[in-house]
């Protein structure tokens, strides 16, 4: 079975161009329910360069789908069987302001739009920055 990824390194994905906040911002509930937002929120801002974006998008797709830990590896061959949308699609880079910087390990972290190091990091020719794809077409 062919496995996708949607892991980058050296890489900078910089806020969509018509991203509605001028700051970061985190994402807000859904009354008690956590949203894909929230999740990869929390799992990326308490844990910088821990994690790559395969192990978050599984994580978030694991306890959205009640999963036990048993059936982990199963399930996530068969999530990355298939292609899944990188971070340049998620609600962090397209809504709440966070660019998402790649280290060379690939593991990631979020950096506010209003932040120096965002705007560092967003013209840093060492990096291959992208742009988070925009919410309207």
């Amino acid at each position: 079975m062919k496995t996708h990824t949607t892991n980058y390194t050296n890489t900078f994905i910089a806020v969509a161009d018509d991203y509605p906040t001028p700051i970061g911002v985190a994402p807000p509930t859904k009354g008690d329910t956590k949203t894909v937002a929230n999740l990869q929120f929390e799992m990326i801002s308490k844990n910088p360069y821990a994690y790559t974006s395969d192990d978050v998008l599984f994580q978030v797709f694991a306890e959205q789908s009640n999963l036990i830990e048993s059936e982990y590896p199963e399930a996530r061959e068969k999530f990355f069987s298939k292609g899944q949308p990188c971070f340049r699609a998620s609600p962090l880079t397209k809504r709440y302001g966070w660019g998402i910087n790649y280290d060379h390990y690939g593991k990631m972290a979020i950096l506010g739009v209003q932040s120096d190091l965002y705007r560092k990091l967003a013209v840093d020719e060492n990096l291959k920055v992208l742009k988070a794809m925009k919410s309207s077409r």
